[in-house]
């Protein structure tokens, strides 16, 4: 089975500090997880948001399968996301907080075949805090590039 599926969501990190991390099984159907499993979707715009105490990830964009019958998916439903009880409990607490949010990080395909997805606890950086990202990793690829030569 492979296990080569990784679809990230690049802008997470820069746009938020991401304090805890989460990983959460998703509840789909058939043609979804086969769209997935072609690394036609797209995380980059999605967001988690807690309905009646259970977890959904809202603007998930997952394409539509080209070879499916009549039945299609449609392609920015939400999704459930499935944590235990004690983690979802955690995370309701968390969200209290101003200026927390639930970002999704990557979703991927496990070892035993299931479809995950990464979330994290994210608090919203200002423009300096990004700026100042942008400096570290420049300097950073200045000195690797000075070790190298």
């Amino acid at each position: 089975m492979s296990t080569s599926v990784n679809i990230r969501n690049k802008k997470a990190k820069f746009e938020y500090a991401i304090l805890d991390t989460f990983t959460a099984g998703m509840q789909l159907c058939g043609t979804e997880i086969k769209s997935i499993r072609n690394s036609k979707a797209s995380i980059v715009e999605s967001y988690c948001l807690f309905i009646k105490d259970e977890l959904f990830v809202r603007n998930m964009n997952i394409t539509e399968y080209k070879n499916a019958s009549f039945k299609q998916h449609d392609p920015k439903a939400d999704r459930k996301l499935l944590l235990s009880r004690v983690e979802l409990d955690k995370l309701k607490k968390k969200m209290e907080v101003k200026g927390l949010t639930i970002i999704p990080l990557r979703v991927f395909i496990n070892e035993r075949g299931w479809a995950k997805m990464e979330i994290g606890l994210g608090q919203g950086k200002k423009l300096y805090d990004k700026r100042e990202d942008l400096k570290q990793k420049d300097a950073k690829r200045d000195v690797d590039r000075a070790l190298k030569h």
